[in-house]
């Protein structure tokens, strides 16, 4: 089974996180929530999901896990703008690990200039920014690249986004 590092702070949306983590744990995978400090507790800009980080940022290495969860909300554009995370992140797109981001996640692939040539989608307020950063962007409920990248644009889109990414890990 998969060991999924998870970058994630507060004000993430809450189900682009709890409905994939619940997906993962009921197949068996291992998600781990990585912030700036192991302990501290992130809440989701809905207020209904409160997630304990497991590991900081300074105490994980990408060798270390089997994929990349990026939820969205707010959580991916405070992450991108600490280098920690940009280069976390494009360490899983180099080594082709699987990576799952969905809404404003593909924030933190854009930062870590791993879209170009890559078909993908996300939040219709960042499709732009996925343009620019080189991606072919289209606007479907998830996106599956080369079996290594799955993205969706929105919660409506969790269960084909879940059913990719669970697949995806069946078959790596």
């Amino acid at each position: 089974m998969a060991k999924i590092a998870t970058l994630i702070t507060d004000m993430f949306e809450d189900v682009e996180y709890t409905e994939p983590a619940k997906a993962f744990n009921e197949a068996g995978h291992e998600l781990i929530n990585i912030e700036k400090e192991a302990g501290k507790k992130v809440t989701g800009k809905q207020g209904e999901a409160v997630v304990t980080i497991d590991k900081g940022i300074d105490d994980v290495n990408p060798d270390e896990f089997d994929a990349l969860l990026l939820p969205g909300g707010f959580s991916p554009d405070q992450l991108r703008g600490d280098d920690r995370f940009v280069t976390f992140t494009k360490a899983f797109m180099d080594a082709k690990k699987p990576v799952f981001a969905i809404c404003h996640g593909p924030q933190l692939l854009i930062t870590a200039k791993a879209l170009e040539g890559r078909k993908a989608t996300g939040f219709k307020s960042i499709q732009v920014d996925m343009e620019y950063a080189g991606a072919t962007v289209v606007d479907e409920e998830v996106a599956v690249c080369q079996d290594q990248l799955v993205t969706s644009r929105q919660p409506d889109d969790i269960p084909a986004f879940n059913r990719e990414s669970l697949k995806l890990l069946e078959n790596k």
